[in-house]
């Protein structure tokens, strides 16, 4: 299965990465609380058509080869507008990223949103491991690993937009996160 469906769960829509999103994620996105623990991949500051290219020149093309499934995240209630995006990609030591605007955190919306990719990864494109790398200082990415029964497997040395610092590496199976689902450790929908 290589395209992006649209997922629903309790209080979200993810919706699959469209061009049309540029302009709404632009407008998100150049805040430097949003991108300052991602990667340096991320231009800072950012250009003023930064979400355009980047969608229309990498993540566009890396979902219609099958290596990438991106989705933006929009509240049920106001499906309208985007609060965020998570995404899935193959890699060896970087398969899922997510950010969110700052007026929704705290909310456990990303959780939320990371339990509905994270299923669709193991139980429909049946990926039998999963990894999250994330900056030591984001402790908020931190704990939705924790409550994912997620564990620490690698720490190294990164750099992100705000600049090199320590990084870990998360990792999940396709068994135990089955086996948490089934003592109800995370809840989807």
């Amino acid at each position: 299965m290589s395209g992006v469906p649209r997922i629903e769960t309790r209080r979200l829509i993810l919706e699959p990465l469209q061009l049309a999103d540029a302009d709404h994620i632009q407008e998100l996105f150049n805040d430097w609380e949003v991108v300052k623990l991602l990667s340096d991949r991320v231009p800072w500051p950012y250009p003023d058509d930064g979400a355009y290219v980047h969608i229309r020149d990498s993540e566009l093309p890396a979902i219609g080869r099958g290596e990438s499934w991106s989705w933006t995240l929009r509240l049920k209630t106001a499906p309208e507008r985007i609060i965020g995006a998570i995404d899935l990609k193959l890699g060896e030591n970087e398969n899922r990223g997510f950010w969110l605007a700052p007026p929704w955190r705290g909310q456990r919306l990303m959780q939320e949103a990371a339990d509905a990719v994270t299923d669709f990864w193991f139980n429909e494109l049946k990926f039998p491991v999963l990894r999250a790398p994330k900056a030591v200082a984001n402790t908020a990415s931190r704990r939705i690993s924790e409550k994912q029964g997620m564990r620490l497997v690698a720490t190294e040395e990164r750099n992100f937009v705000c600049g090199r610092m320590p990084a870990e590496i998360w990792e999940i199976t396709a068994e135990e996160w089955n086996e948490s689902r089934k003592k109800g450790r995370n809840v989807l929908g």
